[in-house]
């Protein structure tokens, strides 16, 4: 790893074209996987010391699927598929109001699909790059500088590196778009709610094996999923007017404040968080609005470009279909730096637009503003099930995935 890492620090020469991808998420793997099917040289630089993993679930179908299936995930990913499990909507304190089955889910998305543990997805993405490029933990950029041939950053271990292009794929708080693009606050929209999710270390007593539960109420939302041993999470959000008040309080006592009136498997998981914190995710709900995704030899990707947001349920399928079109663009284009960037927003930005709109639309599912919003919420659950309005419904979030 010596040699080859000192073969990177040298200036670019006349073979391949190198690429350093900032971030190591979803979104940086993708692109990584990628770039070296396109023969590029890559560099990947990862803030974090070692490999991170998290409990909470995502799901790809519809174009998320197919961009899995393009990028030579599927196989590996579907020994790692979830499946459908059955959810049950639970009362304030832990009382079962109604369950939908598996089957509605599973009938509503079809049979191109899967259901993933984020770490699961980073891990596939991991070994399909991990001995093909040079992947460095523990490294942060402290600066980047252009010229008409090159991009060039400076490591937090004061190496510099020279590349074609840079990938910013470091999430919503991205680093490379602060240095290249100015500061957060120009660009980033809050939705005034907060998210937590992480894995449950032990499997919750009081949610069967194989079932979601979820209490839905007011402005807040808490799910429990027991899928058995070392496969189980708990995922929360909650409408809050001062979300760096929320973030200052900290995952634990934030999310106690918030949901500690709740009963049975919520109680259990808060419990556990507050006993082990650090595998939780705890942020605010924001989007990325940026007018351009690109500055000369530098581009956004993922989160750092566009964050959708967990009520848009689409941040990995967007991740993968990014990372595969930014490859396929930059192969057609040859040389065509400017050209292949602009082709590769031009086609994907319609669908971030679409969306970043679902998403705002779809705040009340997941934080309904009223008691009346829950209970019809909860009414069209119950409706999903008879035969005629289920086929809506189907039709429905196929046209959304279209």
């Amino acid at each position: 790893m010596d040699d080859y890492r000192n073969t990177v620090c040298d200036p670019i020469g006349r073979g391949a074209k190198r690429a350093v991808v900032v971030g190591a998420g979803i979104a940086g793997l993708a692109a990584a996987v990628r770039m070296h099917r396109a023969g590029w040289e890559v560099v990947v630089l990862e803030r974090a010391a070692t490999r991170r993993s998290s409990g909470y679930l995502l799901n790809l179908h519809g174009p998320g699927y197919d961009a899995a299936e393009r990028l030579g995930l599927v196989p590996a990913l579907t020994p790692r598929d979830i499946g459908f499990f059955t959810s049950v909507l639970v009362h304030a304190d832990g009382r079962e109001k109604f369950t939908v089955p598996a089957a509605v889910a599973q009938a509503a998305v079809g049979e191109r699909a899967l259901s993933l543990f984020r770490g699961d997805l980073e891990s596939v993405l991991y070994d399909a790059v991990a001995g093909h490029v040079d992947i460095r933990f523990g490294t942060t950029v402290r600066a980047v500088t252009q010229d008409p041939g090159a991009v060039e950053v400076v490591l937090s271990d004061g190496t510099r590196l020279r590349a074609d292009l840079v990938i910013g794929a470091d999430g919503v708080h991205s680093r490379i778009r602060e240095l290249v693009f100015g500061p957060e606050s120009e660009y980033l929209v809050e939705l005034n709610h907060m998210v937590g999710a992480f894995p449950l270390d032990t499997v919750p007593e009081h949610v069967a094996e194989g079932v979601g539960t979820t209490f839905l109420g007011p402005r807040r939302t808490a799910a429990v999923m027991n899928l058995g041993p070392h496969r189980s999470s708990a995922f929360f959000t909650y409408r809050s007017p001062d979300p760096a008040a929320e973030l200052a309080r900290g995952a634990a006592p934030a999310l106690t404040a918030a949901f500690g009136d709740l009963g049975r498997g919520v109680a259990e998981a808060l419990r556990q968080l507050a006993a082990d914190p650090t595998d939780a995710y705890f942020d605010s709900v924001g989007q990325i609005v940026i007018d351009r995704w690109s500055s000369g030899r530098v581009v956004l990707l993922g989160d750092a470009a566009w964050c959708v947001t967990v009520f848009a349920g689409y941040g990995a399928a967007l991740a993968l279909d990014g990372a595969d079109r930014l490859g396929t663009a930059l192969t057609a284009h040859g040389d065509d730096l400017t050209a292949a960037l602009d082709s590769w927003e031009q086609s994907l930005r319609p669908e971030v637009r679409k969306r970043q709109a679902l998403a705002r639309k779809g705040i009340g599912r997941f934080a309904p503003p009223t008691r009346v919003h829950v209970w019809a919420g909860d009414l069209m659950l119950r409706a999903i099930q008879l035969p005629g309005i289920r086929g809506l419904v189907q039709r429905s979030i196929r046209r959304a995935n279209n």
